[in-house]
């Protein structure tokens, strides 16, 4: 440990004769996202000072966006191997084995401070980007998904951001012929100025030998492909590090322009080309562009990269070696070929309209050597770029932060009296007002959180490829075919992915670690209502800056609680993202954080598609069951179900607080296999997880999605009836089962359920013709909605509120 402050140490290093350190370079830390002492630490690899494009290097590289700085310790617990598990983290994809030798690569990535500046093209190269660390794998893309957050939509600026980013995704994902089947949308003010666009590709592979970007071969070619290289898109992933601010507008050149036909292009040109065996290694340049691509394929080969820039198919003249090694141009990959393959691969990436040019070499030394009209202009160790980063240490707090205590202290016992008919809650105007439970029922069901996302989804082309089995809103997860790539002939045709994303970003406000865990179990819950069995997991941690102690806290939390239900629920972490700084400063100087929030992409494997289940109600008289944690529950499971941290004190109450329920992982574990195993026997009709808005809400989801009503009875309780209808947690499904299998059922019921807790199920009423939804407890109706109504307040909710501030604008 040095004797010296790092102050002292940085001055020591400006005045010292044999760094030699440029002023003007120096000035150029904080544009950098570098500190003092990063530049210290960088002079004392280097045995020498940057110059001025090397600082940049180092900038994008040395940023949490690139090397995880503030986080990598905390990731470092995720469980990353498992049976399926063909490649964890650190590659461009995690691969899992799905067996009948096909193979799934998967991924999620976030486009957040892209899309804040420009909404369209920030969502965009989003989706262009992450189906580049797909197909870059050797697997040809098949589906997209999206994690996205907005603030409410009463705010003009928020509307034009989801518009904005909408068409962006519908865009590139519709042009480039790639299905996006699904997504999850919420909306809080903590999101206003700062939205999140979280993508998820997946993609098949059908071959034994995945494409991995570690380059080797002293003497092969390094060959760049693509689009060419302008000064779009300058410093992007210094500026993903970076909290937004009013001046954050002037960044708007890191924003990149994606062109989804070029990348359509270099997909067929790629997928064509690794089949040849001619492609040692390949990486996409996105975030830090050329910086990143040559010293992440040199450290990860334990190779060095000389690259010319005066070789670059560039777009823009007169461009710098410093504009050159950070631009962030898109629709652009480097690749290490054998020199006697040059030839060969050329020709191919030629055919499909695609620049294509040899700009360097492997090199024996570990380390990057950039070539700019016939001078070295950096030489950097590629370890020191891309391996051997510094991490930043931060003090955990040993207890909650204050604000979370004060949530803590709340209880139901706070809320308003209630009865039977329904409850008075304070207006917008401070006074009371009284609401029928109908009246409340419909006022969630109209919330955008809630509500259908189909004026988003009805924008995206969800049936390109035609392997889609269940459409976005349908059912609890996306479910497509997995159709043979090459050729079908004695190939098993009717399996199939389920896929979903998911975070409860309220629960991990008010507690980051209880909300992550169901940020986990809720996805593979999602996934066991269609049948499918979970494989593994990609995470987005999007979260505010880990500078403060309440936001590392936050994300160390966060992590614990993901590393805990990924280990319990055997769905190792293959790879994912992480995106701090998610905040917005204002003019007078006030942060305002996002909510933590943690998304969870899970894939799925399903079987046979024929038993994949749907959420809507599907016969006459069928059977309703609630399976999990009942109504009327034991006091040992008496916490399990509340009112805190739910949609209905939230939207309702006007209060985002309370501690979100505890969640039992092993009886999570108890219902979800039940569940898989009864759909695999072919005894369940549809499934729908309890979530937003607790039972009340989900029957009314089940209704609006098919053509029948249902007819359902709670029990007496000692709790409060708005809990009964509204609370949340408990690991709750919602099955049907056809009247002409209970016997079956029953002993069914016996034989896998009962004998393991008596508790987790039991049978709340019936589905019917009558298209209404009836629920009464003593035989009291206490909500009676007509589908038509609940139909139309779902359904336009989003639609409605976006048109009505058009309205009120002109």
């Amino acid at each position: 440990m040095s004797k010296y402050s790092k102050s002292e140490e940085f001055e020591f290093l400006l005045k010292s004769e044999k760094f030699l350190v440029d002023y003007e370079v120096v000035a150029s830390l904080q544009e950098e996202g570098l500190t003092q002492e990063d530049f210290v630490e960088i002079c004392t690899r280097l045995k020498r000072a940057p110059n001025r494009t090397e600082l940049g290097m180092f900038g994008v590289m040395w940023s949490e966006h690139c090397c995880y700085r503030n986080s990598r310790p905390l990731l470092a617990n995720f469980p990353t191997q498992g049976s399926r598990v063909l490649v964890g983290p650190g590659e461009n994809a995690g691969v899992v084995d799905l067996g009948e030798g096909q193979r799934l690569a998967f991924k999620i990535e976030s486009h957040n401070h892209p899309s804040a500046l420009e909404p369209f093209q920030g969502a965009a190269t989003g989706v262009g980007g992450i189906l580049r660390d797909i197909f870059t794998m050797g697997a040809r893309p098949i589906a997209v998904l999206n994690a996205l957050r907005f603030g409410p939509l009463e705010d003009n600026h928020n509307i034009a951001l989801l518009e904005g980013v909408v068409a962006g995704i519908a865009h590139y994902g519709n042009c480039v012929g790639v299905p996006t089947i699904g997504g999850e949308v919420s909306f809080d003010e903590s999101y206003s100025g700062n939205p999140l666009v979280n993508a998820m590709a997946l993609g098949l592979m059908e071959t034994s030998e995945i494409v991995c970007s570690g380059a080797h071969g002293v003497g092969n070619s390094v060959i760049y492909v693509g689009s060419t290289t302008g000064r779009d898109g300058m410093g992007g992933a210094s500026f993903a590090s970076s909290e937004l601010t009013n001046s954050s507008l002037d960044d708007r050149p890191a924003v990149q322009v994606g062109d989804p036909f070029l990348e359509k292009s270099l997909i067929e040109a790629c997928l064509e080309v690794f089949k040849s065996g001619d492609v040692i290694a390949a990486q996409d340049m996105g975030a830090a562009g050329l910086t990143c691509s040559c010293s992440e394929m040199a450290a990860k080969g334990g190779v060095g990269i000389e690259i010319d820039l005066d070789l670059v198919p560039e777009r823009e003249a007169s461009m710098t070696p410093y504009e050159y090694l950070l631009s962030e141009s898109q629709e652009r990959m480097l690749f290490v070929v054998h020199p006697d393959s040059e030839e060969a691969v050329i020709k191919k990436f030629t055919r499909w309209g695609l620049r294509v040019k040899v700009v360097g070499k492997v090199l024996k030394e570990n380390l990057v050597r950039v070539l700019h009209k016939n001078k070295i202009v950096a030489e950097l160790p590629a370890s020191a770029l891309a391996d051997d980063t510094p991490v930043n240490k931060h003090r955990l707090l040993t207890n909650p932060p204050d604000y979370i205590k004060k949530h803590w202290a709340w209880n139901e016992n706070q809320l308003p009296a209630i009865n039977i008919d329904g409850i008075s809650v304070l207006s917008t105007n401070s006074l009371l007002q009284k609401l029928s439970w109908n009246e409340v029922t419909l006022k969630l069901l109209d919330n955008p959180t809630i509500a259908s996302k189909q004026w988003i989804y009805s924008q995206y082309d969800y049936q390109v490829q035609n392997n889609t089995i269940i459409p976005p809103g349908s059912a609890d997860a996306s479910v497509i075919r997995l159709r043979p790539q090459e050729s079908s002939v004695g190939c098993n045709l009717n399996r199939g992915i389920a896929a979903v994303v998911d975070c409860p970003n309220r629960w991990t406000y008010l507690d980051p670690e209880r909300g992550s865990k169901a940020a986990v179990v809720e996805a593979a819950r999602n996934l066991s209502c269609v049948g499918s069995q979970p494989l593994a997991v990609t995470d987005n941690l999007n979260f505010p800056s880990p500078e403060t102690e309440v936001g590392y806290w936050q994300l160390a939390m966060a992590c614990r609680g993901l590393s805990e239900a990924c280990q319990i629920f055997e769905t190792p972490v293959t790879g994912g993202n992480v995106s701090l700084y998610n905040e917005t400063k204002l003019s007078n100087g006030t942060v305002n954080p996002i909510q933590p929030t943690p998304v969870v992409g899970m894939v799925g494997l399903i079987e046979n598609l024929d038993n994949v289940c749907g959420l809507g109600w599907m016969h006459d008289t069928d059977s309703i069951w609630l399976l999990g944690i009942p109504l009327e529950t034991s006091k040992s499971y008496d916490q399990r179900i509340t009112l805190s941290a739910t949609s209905y004190l939230e939207f309702i109450h006007g209060q985002v607080t309370g501690r979100p329920p505890e969640i039992d992982l092993q009886l999570e574990l108890t219902v979800q296999k039940f569940l898989r195993k009864a759909i695999a026997k072919g005894f369940i009709n549809s499934a729908h997880d309890l979530s937003d808005g607790g039972l009340a809400i989900a029957l009314a989801e089940c209704c609006i999605s098919s053509d029948f009503g249902a007819n359902c009875e709670i029990p007496n309780s000692n709790h409060r009836l708005d809990r009964l209808l509204f609370g949340e947690g408990g690991s709750r499904i919602l099955i049907t089962v056809s009247n002409d299998k209970l016997s079956e059922w029953e002993k069914f019921i016996e034989d896998n359920l009962r004998q393991v807790n008596d508790y987790l199920i039991n049978k709340i009423g019936s589905v019917q013709s009558q298209q209404e939804l009836v629920i009464k407890q003593n035989g009291k109706v206490i909500v009676n909605l007509q589908a038509d109504k609940m139909k139309s307040t779902f359904n336009d909710s989003i639609y409605n509120k976006i048109h009505s501030r058009h309205s009120s604008s002109i």
